[in-house]
């Protein structure tokens, strides 16, 4: 069985989703939607996907650019099983009349609110739960790796309470217009942030409260999480479960000099496509363990962590995949995701 999926934003995310469903051998890319006929547009073109533009106003503006596409979004919608949207945040919302219109089944990104979905998703956390739904929302980058560590740590241990700092990138590198100068924001000032809220989106009986700050990079979000168990644990057990995980990489600093986002980035350009970090980086050195206290830091790249969650949540609406297991075998070893360090494979 093969589902026919479009991609309804063709930016940061969606052309990275739009290459993971090409990828896969249980759905295909009818096309995606492009606003703008632009360089990424050209890109598409280039690699001989179906351009669909939003709107006859759009279309109008492709025509005059000599790129050639298929239709508009309408025309999309009537030959797609399933429809990612990864338009930017809060647009997604105006969409869904439409979709439901044409009768597919939706996915959204974290930049929606909850209720535009039956429910938020993260791959190790709900996708049985997920199976044969309408529609989801796969949560923001922050939220997949939190929840990521989240868990996989809850499968083996009773996790009492989640403390996390989260250290946010300012924008994505194309995104000129962005970011804090020169400055550390606070976001928000008024705490707990939004982010334990998503999680729990998800998991809504963790007790979890976070905090952020915005800092002027583009590369990779960095968190600093503290775990409280409800009995003692062994750093030594800690490492094992997470050594083990699917979709999470642990970097020893003593062996690859690796101690920044800079230096994990720069690690990725040699072996992946646009340098994409889709595992959840967690510093092993980092991990403290005090009694029944965990603490470490973990990286995460904005840019391509929801892209397995995404492929994912397609199965999960399709029915293509029984078990959580089952579909993270697929997309990991489709899309090359490590459970070591690339370089130390």
């Amino acid at each position: 069985m093969s589902v026919k999926v479009g991609v309804n934003g063709y930016g940061t995310i969606g052309r990275r989703v739009a290459d993971a469903i090409l990828a896969q051998d249980d759905m295909s890319l009818t096309g995606v939607v492009k606003r703008s006929p632009d360089y990424i547009a050209l890109y598409a073109a280039k690699q001989g996907i179906n351009i669909y533009a939003p709107d006859s106003g759009s279309a109008e503006k492709f025509d005059r650019a000599g790129i050639k596409i298929s239709g508009v979004l309408e025309d999309l919608l009537s030959k797609v099983d399933v429809i990612v949207d990864a338009t930017p945040g809060g647009v997604g919302a105006t969409y869904k009349p439409l979709y439901e219109r044409y009768g597919v089944k939706q996915i959204y990104q974290g930049g929606e609110k909850p209720e535009v979905a039956e429910a938020s998703f993260s791959t190790l956390c709900n996708y049985e739960e997920s199976i044969g739904r309408k529609s989801l929302r796969v949560v923001s980058c922050n939220t997949t790796g939190l929840l990521r560590l989240i868990c996989t740590l809850r499968r083996h241990f009773k996790v009492e309470k989640v403390r996390a700092v989260l250290i946010r990138r300012a924008a994505d590198p194309r995104e000129i217009k962005k970011g804090p100068i020169n400055s550390i924001n606070l976001n928000p000032v008024q705490l707990p942030s939004h982010h334990a809220r998503d999680v729990n989106t998800v998991v809504p009986d963790v007790n979890i409260v976070t905090a952020a700050v915005v800092v002027p990079t583009t590369l990779m979000h960095v968190h600093q999480v503290t775990l409280v168990f409800k009995e003692p644990v062994r750093r030594d057990d800690v490492i094992a479960v997470l050594d083990d995980a699917p979709r999470i990489v642990l970097i020893n600093s003593k062996r690859t000099g690796i101690k920044s986002t800079a230096q994990l980035i720069e690690s990725a350009r040699d072996v992946r496509r646009r340098n994409d970090i889709p595992e959840l980086v967690v510093f092993e050195d980092s991990i403290g363990v005090e009694g029944n206290e965990v603490m470490l830091f973990q990286a995460v790249h904005q840019e391509s962590i929801v892209v397995p969650e995404n492929i994912d949540a397609i199965r999960a609406l399709a029915g293509l995949a029984r078990t959580a297991d089952e579909t993270i075998r697929k997309t990991d070893t489709s899309l090359g995701l490590y459970r070591r360090f690339w370089l130390e494979r």
